[in-house]
């Protein structure tokens, strides 16, 4: 069991930054594939970032490649995503979460057994 708390969310310009942290409860948090989803009102949960278990291995999606970076510290069991060049189509409520299944990471949310409540991302134009 692990359990997942966001911070990092806001409002910002477009071409802003921000950088969001997942903390994770647990001792076990190195054995987890780490993601960010996000999720835009009306529209479906999409995955944003993947990491695996050592953080060797990293996924974008097309829509933030070259704009955001996850990586994780696996002594302080945090996960982050570093956010720059913001546009308003990155407005969506941020989750992350652990995948315990995969041996690299999942792009698939059903995979994801522990998700935290989300964090809120807004991006004025």
């Amino acid at each position: 069991q692990v359990q997942l708390v966001e911070s990092g969310g806001g409002l910002v310009q477009a071409g802003g930054s921000l950088r969001l942290s997942c903390a994770a409860s647990g001792r076990t948090f190195s054995s987890y594939a780490m993601g960010w989803f996000r999720q835009a009102p009306g529209k479906e949960r999409e995955v944003v970032a993947a990491i695996s278990k050592t953080g060797a291995r990293t996924y974008y999606a097309d829509s933030v490649k070259g704009r955001f970076s996850i990586s994780r510290d696996n002594a302080k069991n945090t996960v982050y995503l570093q956010m720059n060049s913001l546009k308003p189509e990155d407005t969506a409520v941020y989750y992350c979460a652990a995948d315990p299944y995969s041996g690299s990471y999942s792009l698939t949310p059903s995979r994801y057994s522990y998700w935290g409540q989300g964090t809120q991302v807004t991006v004025s134009s």
